[in-house]
């Protein structure tokens, strides 16, 4: 059961507690550093004043980490699950509570900690002073995941949180936020960072002492360096373990096509069958990390309603899918080898995409890696005789084209391999719809250099992060989006899901955000319903819910 507090530590702040309880409905844990007379007695009237406040005092002054421990351990005692963290002295953006509770609801055994975006308030020394322990943290992890290590806006997962706290002698002043991150880091803790704006308040009150809390944060990072040796195998193991569906999915993918193409040429769709099929064994028997997912997906479709799937997910489920990605190769060489048939295909929206090629205007489509997208692909180019341009994240765009090609030499298929969007790509993208031609883009996979540009909706219940990026270039275009899926019955017939999006997600630039994040958000909807109706054409093998970090692109920005 999901039940969070606030946990607030104070030692002499005056100027911003009072708002900040004011702007708080959820229980608070407000724990007095022993802080000076006339402050403690200001802290019993407010406490006194707002009945979802407990205040909890110290006899002697132990820092702001000692102040955090109690606060946590009493909200543990209290019932709570989740403690939401936040300093005293109005640095932290009030605003982003939601955002951080949203998160920790939906990843309950998660820390979701702050990512500080900061204005012109920050004091410069202590800005770049910062990075001295950026780098330490990421030597100590060996990882560059952890973003900031410093920020004291978080939510705790109490259980393992406490059980932390009374097993190691964390340090009790400044040196708490980033010492508590780290032994959760080795622990495996998924951890989810989200940007939040931190500002430095006018005549704002600091405790940091500079000779003595550097001293202890650099004893700290001395104990934390020996810690990592002595968890070396661990984290290196947990290195290999952790990637990128783009470092992932890719080799078998590529490697499969390749093959089967092969065997394909030879002697047609069967003895493409005949070589594909142990190789499809092959790789769900030694792919653990694939195979961990794919049951971790399927497990999650047969909790929806609308799911295809039984309630219980064994192996032979697992295999299936599979078999099933195998199945879906050999379609896509039936399609580019023009061997698909029109009247195969269910297209019930139809006219929509004829009326808007006659009339010469270009669109983008959203596609994904669910179902048989090339089908649609083909077609485009057969039948309604466009060309499809198709934005791809991975480098393997250009020997896909070459592969391609040796099946079907006259198709116009055009992939377009980015890592980021540039003005010269935005020129070229512009002239293609300019020309009446289609730029579809997989906006289901976040790109291994976009750590942060996100959006998080769920999906077959819980939070997954979606990329920012094919929105944004629809928006740019300025041209109409739709959502292209293309699902395989069973029957054999295909059936088209071609629906709009918007008319213009950029027409209005006040509203291009709001219209990017109800664009994404619908998209997600789509994509989830479809996932849960045909969960085996699902073809993202990987943790689609994975958090979005620079080493695995985990959860960050929520715009």
């Amino acid at each position: 059961m999901f039940k969070p507090c606030v946990v607030i530590p104070n030692y002499n702040h005056t100027n911003a507690i009072a708002e900040t309880i004011a702007s708080i409905s959820l229980p608070i844990v407000l724990v007095d550093d022993y802080s000076d007379a006339s402050v403690a007695d200001y802290l019993s009237q407010l406490a006194n004043q707002y009945e979802h406040v407990q205040l909890f005092r110290h006899e002697q002054n132990q820092g702001k980490g000692g102040a955090v421990m109690t606060g946590l351990r009493q909200a543990a005692g209290l019932g709570y699950s989740h403690a939401l963290q936040i300093d005293a002295d109005g640095q932290h953006n009030l605003a982003d509570i939601n955002r951080f509770l949203d998160l920790a609801k939906s990843s309950p055994f998660a820390l979701v900690t702050g990512v500080p975006e900061y204005d012109a308030s920050v004091p410069k020394a202590r800005y770049y002073a910062r990075y001295i322990t950026h780098v330490w943290v990421w030597i100590e992890t060996l990882s560059l995941e952890l973003q900031d290590s410093m920020c004291g806006f978080r939510v705790y997962p109490l259980d393992s949180t406490v059980k932390l706290l009374n097993s190691v002698n964390l340090g009790k002043r400044m040196d708490f936020d980033i010492e508590v991150l780290v032994r959760h880091y080795w622990q495996a803790t998924p951890i989810i960072q989200v940007p939040t704006k931190v500002i430095y308040p006018e005549q704002g009150l600091s405790h940091f002492k500079a000779w003595e809390d550097n001293w202890l944060i650099s004893k700290m990072h001395t104990k934390l360096f020996f810690g990592m040796l002595f968890r070396l195998p661990r984290l290196i193991w947990r290195k290999r373990k952790q990637a990128h569906w783009s470092s992932m999915a890719e080799r078998g993918s590529l490697w499969g096509l390749k093959l089967t193409l092969k065997g394909y040429r030879l002697g047609g769709r069967y003895l493409a069958k005949l070589l594909l099929y142990p190789a499809i064994a092959y790789f769900f028997v030694s792919g653990r990390a694939t195979r961990n997912a794919s049951q971790a997906f399927l497990q999650k479709a047969a909790k929806h309603q609308d799911s295809a799937m039984s309630d219980k997910v064994t192996w032979v489920n697992s295999f299936a899918h599979f078999l099933s990605f195998g199945n879906a190769s050999l379609n896509r060489l039936d399609a580019w080898a023009q061997k698909a048939s029109r009247a195969e295909v269910d297209f019930p929206n139809k006219d929509i995409l004829v009326d808007l090629l006659q009339s010469r205007q270009g669109a983008v489509l959203l596609t994904s890696h669910l179902g048989h997208i090339e089908m649609c692909r083909a077609l485009a180019e057969t039948e309604y005789r466009t060309r499809i341009n198709v934005v791809v994240l991975t480098e393997n765009a250009n020997k896909f084209n070459k592969v391609l090609s040796e099946l079907n030499p006259d198709s116009q298929l055009n992939l377009i391999h980015i890592s980021e969007f540039t003005p010269d790509l935005g020129i070229r993208l512009a002239e293609y719809v300019e020309n009446g031609e289609l730029v579809a883009i997989a906006a289901d996979r976040t790109p291994a250099d976009s750590y942060g540009r996100v959006n998080y909706h769920s999906f077959l219940g819980e939070l997954a992060p979606f990329p920012q990026g094919p929105f944004i270039i629809a928006a740019l275009l300025c041209c109409p989006v739709f959502s292209l899926f293309c699902m395989q019955q069973q029957s054999g017939r295909y059936h088209m899901y071609f629906d709009k999006v918007s008319d213009n997600l950029g027409a209005n630039r006040k509203e291009r955000k709001q219209r990017i994040e109800q664009a994404s958000e619908l998209y997600a909807s789509r994509l989830e319903t479809l996932a849960a109706r045909y969960p085996l054409q699902w073809f993202n093998f990987f943790d689609f819910w994975c958090p979005d970090s620079k080493d695995t692109v985990t959860k960050g920005q929520i715009r």
